[in-house]
């Protein structure tokens, strides 16, 4: 089955077509240099002739200004099919950092970071090396035909900055996780220690919990200095050698035109073609640390993504009115291998009420979670009604099941807005109503603005109990 991401990427095929098309005419025009110094080398100078050197120097101008253009327009579209991946799948990226936080997980916004990082790469430059690399080929073709030689010193070139991309591969796909399990890492301790800020300051724990902040940073450091290291390494190696072979080619021109094995022209155009023909392999090396992010973040996308579908339109099942029964469900929380509710039944009517008591541990807030849809059962099944909970969609659920979690949440908005569950066509007279069933419209009613009051995720302007 085809991932959501491939879809993505399938939409975009008419503008990776053009930018492959605009890579070609790029690697076309790259050859302007070669062709002027061969033109200028064996015809224009044994001629003598200036206007023929002034016609070729307005042409090569002309040719440049096109290729700035030709790049200019491949980089943009590079930009914007990044930009048309993040938003084709923002709002799956936001859906599952809220299924993935309901359902308990610490690294609930890693699949907004690898969004961005696979974003970021497509509006980079390592996509455009790797539409170069097809015309390598042609550049080492050409460099045969100036000379068996020269061809063969430029196959070697290639080969050994081959090894060095095989190297990077290997190189930098290790450290990369780490790095980017490090940062889920910090995340989390940032969001826990944002959201216990007060906890944290008035029982004096700030110091000891800057211990384990301490040691994540020391560890991000350690291992970004070290994929820092590595590729400084094999960026200069590349660098140094594409330079280092494109005078040992300049040289065995040099050579080749002593025996008169060639003229001087293809002595200096194979040196620039050589150094073209190398230069995607280099960028890729250059790139390389970006390309194996980008790589994994979809493949953890890619996972998120199939392991969480997203809610389809399907048949509107009236909301339930008559019961709720549980049969033989069994949970297990997120990242727990073991179940904590085991086989668990029973039946409620209209009108009828359950308490559940136990142990702290013992799964009750697991199982409640259950039967709000937030956890799906291991075993057995949740149904209203007779039909099974998941016939209904989220949206559907939330207008006939109420939820008061442990921690109780606001948002960023109007009270108004946060009653309402911030649906944006919501009455006025059933925000009021709710107000009212719940004992607060009179606290609203003195507030300066009512139900119009701003607030915040933490409940700024109300007190505590108000909040």
């Amino acid at each position: 089955m085809e991932s959501e991401i491939s879809k993505c990427l399938g939409q975009c095929r008419s503008a990776f077509l053009s930018v492959g098309l605009l890579s070609g005419v790029a690697n076309i025009l790259a050859l302007t240099g070669s062709i002027f110094m061969l033109a200028v080398y064996d015809r224009v100078i044994p001629s003598g002739s200036v206007p023929t050197l002034i016609a070729l120097g307005l042409i090569v101008i002309v040719v440049y200004i096109f290729q700035a253009f030709v790049d200019i327009a491949r980089g943009r579209m590079l930009t914007r099919v990044g930009l048309v991946i993040k938003e084709s799948l923002n709002g799956r990226a936001y859906d599952l950092l809220v299924r993935r936080a309901a359902a308990g997980s610490n690294e609930a916004g890693g699949a907004v970071r690898d969004l961005d990082q696979l974003r970021s790469f497509l509006s980079s430059m390592g996509p455009t090396a790797l539409f170069d690399l097809p015309w390598i080929p042609i550049y080492i073709g050409i460099c045969f035909a100036f000379h068996w030689a020269i061809g063969t010193a430029v196959v070697v070139g290639a080969l050994f900055l081959i090894a060095l991309t095989i190297a990077s591969e290997m190189l930098n796909k290790r450290p990369s996780q780490n790095l980017h399990d490090a940062m889920s890492r910090r995340s989390s301790l940032m969001q826990a220690s944002q959201t216990n800020a007060e906890t944290l300051q008035s029982m004096g724990m700030t110091l000891a919990m800057s211990s384990s902040w301490r040691k994540v940073g020391d560890r991000i450091v350690e291992t970004s200095r070290g994929l820092s290291d590595i590729q400084t390494l094999l960026s200069s190696m590349s660098r140094s050698f594409r330079m280092m072979l494109q005078s040992f080619v300049l040289a065995l021109g040099a050579y080749l035109v002593i025996n008169q094995d060639a003229t001087g022209g293809i002595m200096i155009a194979s040196s620039i073609l050589s150094a073209r023909a190398l230069a995607p392999i280099e960028l890729s090396i250059q790139h390389w640390k970006s390309f194996v992010n980008a790589r994994q973040s979809r493949t953890r996308l890619d996972k998120l993504l199939r392991e969480h579908p997203a809610e389809t339109a399907r048949f509107t099942v009236p909301n339930p009115t008559r019961t709720l029964t549980c049969e033989n469900v069994s949970l297990s929380p997120f990242n727990v291998n073991r179940l904590v509710v085991r086989d668990v039944s029973f039946g409620l009517r209209a009108g009828e009420g359950l308490g559940i008591i136990g142990a702290t541990g013992s799964g009750k807030s697991t199982l409640v979670r259950a039967l709000v849809g937030l956890l799906p059962p291991q075993n057995g099944t949740v149904r209203f009604d007779g039909s099974l909970a998941s016939q209904w969609a989220s949206t559907q659920r939330g207008k006939f099941l109420g939820y008061l979690p442990q921690r109780v949440a606001l948002f960023e908005g109007t009270i108004a807005q946060n009653i309402a569950r911030f649906e944006p066509n919501a009455e006025p007279a059933s925000v009021v109503a709710a107000a009212r069933l719940c004992g607060v419209h009179e606290m609203i009613a003195r507030l300066p603005d009512g139900y119009d009051t701003m607030i915040d995720e933490t409940g700024s302007g109300l007190s505590g109990g108000q909040s």
